[in-house]
């Protein structure tokens, strides 16, 4: 059985390919926006502080 490959997912690959020097450009943009430290105490704030969600978010009533 084949796996599907998009065009869009191939024209990558190919283009990759044949620019090597793009991955250290791929790796600085995956840094600027994803690759952050994680802060454990900041994370339990943010676990601490979190709201339960509504069942029914759209529900007009408390």
């Amino acid at each position: 059985m084949a796996i599907y490959e998009s065009d869009h997912t191939k024209f990558m690959r190919e283009w990759m390919d044949k620019h090597p020097e793009e991955r250290e450009e791929q790796k600085k943009g995956r840094a600027l926006w994803w690759d952050k430290p994680q802060d454990a105490e900041t994370q339990r704030e943010y676990a601490a502080g979190k709201v339960p969600a509504k069942a029914y978010p759209y529900a007009t009533e408390s």
